[in-house]
């Protein structure tokens, strides 16, 4: 995947994000929408840390493309 696939995705999920989001506003999500939200939310964890890991390993000579998707336990686990 390229950086630029990676980028489309975020984007993609975002897009996904805000419609779900704004579809429900003073409503509350239901069950399956809070759900899906947060599959969202994890999916764009995935592909940030997909995009660092690409920009850092060009960054430092290496392969961007040896890059992959990590767990989602991995990105879910880092401190902020």
């Amino acid at each position: 995947m390229t950086d630029e696939e990676v980028i489309s995705r975020i984007n993609q999920l975002v897009a996904e994000e805000h419609e779900l989001e704004n579809s429900k506003i003073g409503e509350g999500l239901s069950a399956d929408e809070a759900t899906r939200l947060r599959a969202i939310e994890v999916g764009l964890d995935q592909a940030w840390d997909l995009l660092r890991q690409r920009r850092a390993r060009r960054a430092a000579g290496m392969d961007p493309d040896a890059a992959e998707t990590r767990d989602v336990g991995v990105v879910e686990g880092y401190r902020q």
